[in-house]
């Protein structure tokens, strides 16, 4: 009677357990979950990438693209990227001493940072697709990715305080006259200094390559109050900033 006992315990667990697993946030393959189940479901998703628990991503699972497209497009998104540059102007208001000596520093990222490339990831599945980067690259040469317009107006905020402005991309070296030319027709101007990907920097992950770009500002002297990207290996890793601000992005993952 009690082994049997402990054989009905022991299957109820492996039950509730396999129950579980079929909801865990990391697999892609859960079952029969309902509209309301699904957008929890991906909401959940979504919220995890931003907090940097869900990394490395190379797709948005299959089930979420709808979600991510919704949030990327809506109103929340736009309210959310306003909210994180609002915190930034607090930051400013307090934080810095500035010396005016020319060596306060602002860094900001380009892509989803200052330029949006949603015009592009519309069709492109809304991370759904494996990026191509052939494919990525020619749109950017365009050089019509718009301004995001909460950044717009804080790049030329800090840049009235006297501090110099640094751009640091991922971006390849290659695009530097299409993002020069679409950065000034998207409204910015006046940035000191864009540092782009060089064929020495290839076999770098991005938060190395980010890191040694900062490294260098800050041998030449400069002090670096702040930092905004929408990627965690944008505001990651030494030397760092006084403080960063991550931007809301869930089509992709940079390390």
């Amino acid at each position: 009677m009690a082994r049997n006992l402990v054989f009905i315990l022991a299957l109820t667990s492996l039950c509730i357990g396999l129950a579980a697993a079929d909801w865990n946030i990391l697999n892609k393959k859960s079952k029969n979950r309902d509209a309301s189940s699904l957008k929890i479901y991906c909401e959940s998703w979504r919220i995890n990438v931003e907090l940097n628990n869900i990394k490395d991503f190379e797709v948005v699972p299959q089930e979420c693209v709808d979600h991510i497209k919704h949030y990327m497009t809506s109103a929340q998104y736009t309210a959310d990227s306003e909210r994180a540059m609002e915190e930034v102007r607090l930051h400013v208001s307090s934080c810095c001493a500035l010396q005016g000596d020319g060596k306060d520093a602002w860094i900001f990222d380009v892509d989803d940072t200052l330029l949006s490339t949603i015009p592009y990831y519309k069709k492109h599945g809304f991370g759904g697709e494996k990026l191509n980067a052939t494919s990525f690259e020619a749109w950017m040469k365009q050089s019509k990715a718009p301004a995001l317009d909460h950044a717009l107006k804080f790049f030329h905020e800090i840049k009235a305080k006297g501090v110099k402005i640094f751009l640091i991309s991922s971006r390849s070296e290659t695009l530097r006259s299409a993002t020069v030319e679409n950065l000034i027709n998207a409204g910015y101007h006046g940035w000191s200094g864009l540092t782009l990907r060089g064929l020495e920097d290839d076999f770098m992950k991005v938060q190395q390559y980010k890191s040694e770009a900062r490294r260098a500002l800050t041998k030449e002297g400069y002090r670096i109050w702040g930092i905004i990207g929408d990627q965690w290996s944008s505001v990651e890793g030494l030397p760092g900033a006084r403080r960063t601000f991550k931007l809301p992005n869930s089509m992709y993952y940079l390390s």
